[in-house]
């Protein structure tokens, strides 16, 4: 059902608006089971919301439901660096040199879903390091429900800034740090690396 998480992540679908499952089958082409189940896989990654007796609309993060989860996001990222540096020997960061690269040619395309997703892919590779499966299962939902707002956030980023590679530049410099191999450095490239910086 990637349309459909396309239309949520690129804004056509709106924060909170009903999704009518007659209208989606019909769309779709689709039977009620598969989208069901498409459904239930955009609810474990955040992006819709089952409402008890009221059926299913598109996820709506408060501001408090926001700050929360960029908290949860920075401790265990903090966690997960201070469990990663220096890389052990031999460790590979393919994994984020990819996404990185893949985040720097949607943005000179103007694909804001497939930066996105290269930005979440990237995260979830950095926290990978840490070679702890634990904290990437507590980690995943995390940045998969704050998607929905990092959508939001590069599509005004465009707007202010004007300059799509920004982003991308600020990733690599968190790169570069976390081939450092310097814990202090990474922690301020996290710091500093702008996450919530275009949403009021």
């Amino acid at each position: 059902m990637n349309q459909l998480r396309e239309d949520i992540l690129s804004g056509a679908l709106q924060p909170g608006e009903r999704l009518i499952e007659e209208q989606l089958t019909r769309r779709f082409g689709i039977s009620r089971a598969p989208l069901r189940e498409a459904l239930r896989l955009l609810d474990e990654q955040g992006l819709v919301e089952h409402l008890p007796r009221r059926g299913v609309r598109v996820a709506q993060l408060s501001d408090r439901d926001v700050d929360e989860l960029f908290g949860l996001r920075d401790v265990l990222e903090q966690y997960a660096v201070s469990l990663s540096t220096p890389l052990v020997e031999g460790t590979h960061v393919g994994e984020l040199e990819d996404a990185l690269h893949a985040m720097d040619v949607a943005a000179r395309k103007g694909d804001l879903r497939e930066e996105n997703d290269a930005h979440c892919r990237f995260h979830i590779a950095m926290v990978a390091l840490a070679g702890q499966r634990q904290l990437l299962l507590a980690y995943r939902p995390v940045i998969r429900k704050l998607q929905l707002y990092m959508a939001a956030n590069l599509r005004r980023e465009v707007e202010h800034v004007g300059d799509p590679g920004d982003g991308v530049r600020r990733h690599r410099k968190l790169l570069d740090a976390v081939v450092s191999q310097d814990a202090p450095t990474v922690l301020a490239a996290l710091a500093s690396h702008g996450a919530r910086t275009y949403i009021g």
